[in-house]
This record gives structure tokens, C-alpha cells and sequence, in this order.
């Protein structure tokens, strides 16, 4: 079949029909009523039709975004214009230049990008106005030139982020919006997310030990690099906050001889992990929690949390690790796998809203590794004793998933998601493998050491 997820623009690009086959379905947004384990009950927005004749506003972002361009480095963009007119940026000069094509459906493009940058790149793309031969490339090569448009955005929120953060506080904590918001994304349903996901079904960075590691592989490599960075012993009792589909509490139960606590707010992972606990036979030794991680009660050895952080609002980052804080003994450890962005940029894309935040993760907020260490130690007796950075990786991760839901394609409409939902994963997952690969954004895994905890393997006496 013609693929949906990566297209192709064939024939006249200016020509003024819309022969895309999904041009007047909808976007189903990563919203979900389901009560059941099934498709098709995902609440639709709808697609935005190509408008066929350029306005004044689209006129006006074209020469602003025209001028920009001219400046591009790193690479060369074609620019295939609606009207078949042929822009050229930049020159694919060096070992690591990009050459990326960009076919446009409609002006309209313009005026989205220069009005809504990544969200309007997003979202025109999810409605077929535009079509590329390289979309990692594309978001590589803007990234490149995002430097000098960084340093505007940041001493603007300089300025008025005193101000404006006395009102942006004043929001409380919520956790039935926070429940809303998980289940926007992670109850889009399970057989959605086992279309491209290995058969740890982790939904997370792996640690690929070498070129041929399989995904599998490389979701097991991360489990075992966290557990053992804090030491986890048979017997332990670990608490995990945000149990994904239940891949490292099973491996920590089998593979370390650990008793595991686990806990998640989706009701479709709560389920899926039940199950998979059940099927087992680990039910003795692992316990899954349907429960916010702020009503946890009693005390633990170890504490473990992989990227479930990204989904705590800045203003309530300190009160978890206040909570993580509690849950452990005066010597416990805590192994955290986070997604984080430059300390530079953190003040001002905690409070802005991206692609990611309007399509995928509404309430996200990406800490920094200083908002981290900032944030526990002011929660309680915390010290950081570990710290690494592993970004290539995540664009490897986000490589595979890529790939292989490029290959489920057909599947994944049999199972009743749409064609609308594909390019919207396909722009996020070729999204972030950009940034990742750009070191944009990155991805670390530290360890956070209670007070009472005191390393003895590396003792020296006189």
C-alpha cells in the first residue's frame, strides 16, 4: 500500500483538488473514553481541509520566513512551493551536512510555522499540507539554526517570567487532572502501543550495548543499569513510580529477586500489567497499584522511576521528591531515568507550549538536570552521588519504534486507528529522533542517596 505514515506528493504540486484519500477524516487526538481494551472510541478532532489560495498573512510569513532562511547552516532545504516555484537554503557543505526536500501542498504552511513554530509544523504536517524525503532530517537541520531564535526567546522570559511566575504558582495541584491528562496519551490503548513496542513493552530509552543489540535487548540493558545502580538485592522490597506496562517490575521480581511495588494512574497499563503479573505467576512477589504516587504509604528499600517525571508539572516537581523522599529508608536509593533540556532553556519551555504539549503529552514539562537537583534537595536529605547522559541512544529508540510502526501500518488501521493518528505519531517520533540526535533534548539516569546511606565499596584505609 501507498504509505500513510511517510508520504509521497505525486502529480501537480499546486494543483487544487485534494486527492489525499484522508482528507476529510479527523484527527483522532491522544484522547480516550474507552472502558474496555479495544479501538475506535478516540475522541476525533477534525482535519483541516488545504486551503487553496494564499492570503495576505500567508504572503507575509513567507518573506519573513524566506529571510530567515537565507541564514541556514548545517545543511541545504529545497523548498517545493504549491505552485511548483523551487526555494533553495543553505549548502550541503561537510561530513555531517543534511540535504532535505520539502514539498508544499499549500501556502498556508507559512503562515502556521511563522505563527505556531512546532506545533504549526505539526499539525500542518498531520493534515497533509506538506510532505518531506527526510522528516528526522528536516527537524535536524531546523534545529541547527535554532540557536540565535533560543537567546531572543530566553531573555524575553527573563524579563517576564518574575512577574508572570507569581500567577503561574498560584495553580494547585490536581490529581484528577493529572489522571486526565496520562490517560490522553497512555490509555490510547494497548494494542496500539504493541504495534511498535518490543515485548518488554517498555516505552522508554534503551541502552544498546553495541550495533546489533535488538530493542529488547537494549529495554533489558536499561533495566539492569538502573536496578544495579542502586544496588537491588533478592529481597528488597522496590517501589517503582510509573509502572509503563509492568516491563521492569517483572524483571526486577525475576531477574533480581526483588519484591516489587508498583504503581500507575492508566487504567489500561494498570490492567495490562495485572495480567501480565498474573500470567507470571509473580503475584506473590509483585504488586500493582492503580494509586497516585502521592497516596503511597509505608517505607521502602529502593525506589525506582523512569521517566515518568516528564509528567509532573514544574510546580509539583519538589513535592515528588518529597514523596519519593518518604517512601524510602534513611539509607534507601533512588534510580531516576529522565528526559531533560538544557538549564538554559528550562525556565522558558516549562511554561511554553510545544507540538509535544498540544498533540501527545498534554501537562508535560521536561525538567533540566539543574531543576533536578535543585528540586530534591530541597525536598529533603537527598545527595546526588550518579549521573549520566545517553541521548544517542534515545534517537536510536525512537529510530526502532519508527521503524517498526512503519511496518504495522496495515495493522494498526485494521485495528480501527486512523490514518490522521499515524502522521501524528510519525511527526512525534521522527520529532524527538531530531532532537535527540541534535542533543536538543537529552536523556539521563541518575541516583539520589538518602542521608543514612554510605558507600563501602570503594573504602581506602591508611
Amino acid at each position: 500500500m501507498t504509505s500513510l505514515i511517510s508520504p509521497s506528493f505525486t502529480g501537480n504540486p499546486g494543483s487544487s483538488h485534494d486527492d489525499r484519500p484522508h482528507a476529510t477524516k479527523t484527527i483522532p487526538r491522544l484522547r480516550s473514553n474507552r472502558t474496555e481494551h479495544h479501538a475506535g472510541s478516540i475522541t476525533p478532532i477534525a482535519v483541516r481541509p488545504v486551503p487553496r489560495r494564499a492570503s495576505a498573512a500567508d504572503r507575509g510569513a513567507r518573506k519573513l520566513l524566506v529571510t530567515l532562511l537565507g541564514r541556514l547552516s548545517g545543511g541545504r532545504l529545497t523548498v517545493i512551493e504549491s505552485d511548483g516555484n523551487t526555494l533553495v537554503f543553505g549548502e550541503p557543505v561537510g561530513p555531517e551536512a543534511l540535504d532535505v526536500t520539502v514539498t508544499l501542498r499549500t501556502a498556508a504552511v507559512w503562515r502556521e510555522v511563522a505563527t505556531k513554530a512546532s506545533r504549526g509544523l505539526g499539525e500542518s504536517y498531520i493534515d497533509g499540507w506538506w510532505g518531506t524525503d527526510d522528516l528526522v532530517g528536516l527537524v535536524r537541520l531546523l534545529i541547527r539554526n535554532l540557536n540565535g531564535f533560543d537567546d531572543i526567546r530566553n531573555k524575553w522570559n527573563r524579563t517576564t517570567a518574575p512577574l508572570a511566575d507569581l500567577g503561574r504558582r498560584m495553580r494547585p495541584a490536581s490529581k484528577s487532572r493529572d489522571k486526565r491528562e496520562i490517560a490522553a496519551h497512555y490509555d490510547l490503548g494497548n494494542d496500539f502501543f504493541d504495534l511498535f513496542l518490543d515485548p518488554t513493552m517498555a516505552y522508554s530509552c534503551g541502552l544498546f550495548e553495541g550495533p546489533d543489540a535488538t530493542l529488547e535487548q537494549a529495554q533489558k540493558a536499561k533495566f539492569n543499569r538502573l536496578l544495579r545502580s542502586i544496588d537491588l538485592q533478592p529481597g528488597d522490597h522496590l517501589v517503582e513510580i510509573g509502572t509503563g506496562w509492568g516491563g521492569l517490575a517483572v524483571h526486577a521480581a525475576q531477574e533480581f529477586g526483588a519484591r516489587v511495588t508498583t504503581t500507575t494512574i492508566s487504567e489500561e497499563q494498570h490492567r495490562y500489567a495485572t495480567d501480565l503479573v498474573a500470567s507470571l505467576g509473580l503475584t506473590e512477589q509483585v504488586t500493582v497499584l492503580l494509586r497516585d504516587y502521592r497516596d503511597l504509604t509505608g517505607t521502602y528499600d529502593k525506589l525506582v522511576s523512569v521517566e515518568m517525571i516528564e509528567a509532573v508539572d514544574w510546580r509539583d516537581q519538589q513535592g515528588f521528591f518529597k514523596t519519593c523522599n518518604r517512601l524510602l529508608k534513611p539509607d534507601g536509593r533512588m534510580a531516576l531515568q529522565a528526559i531533560t533540556v538544557a538549564d538554559s532553556r528550562f525556565d522558558r519551555v516549562r511554561n511554553s507550549e510545544d507540538f509535544i504539549k498540544a498533540f501527545v503529552f498534554p501537562g508535560s514539562c521536561i525538567p533540566s538536570i539543574d531543576a533536578i537537583t535543585r528540586v530534591s534537595a530541597k525536598a529533603g536529605d537527598f545527595w546526588l552521588t550518579q549521573l549520566d547522559e545517553f541521548p544517542q541512544h534515545y534517537a536510536e529508540t525512537l529510530h526502532r519504534w519508527r521503524e517498526r510502526l512503519f511496518e504495522a501500518e496495515d495493522e494498526a488501521l485494521a485495528r480501527g486507528y486512523g490514518e490522521a493518528l499515524l502522521r501524528l505519531w510519525d511527526f512525534y517520533l521522527a520529532y524527538c529522533e531530531g532532537a535527540y540526535a541534535e542533543r536538543y533534548v537529552s536523556v539521563v539516569q541518575c541516583v539520589l542517596a538518602r542521608s543514612g546511606w554510605v558507600p563501602t565499596d570503594l573504602a581506602v584505609r591508611p
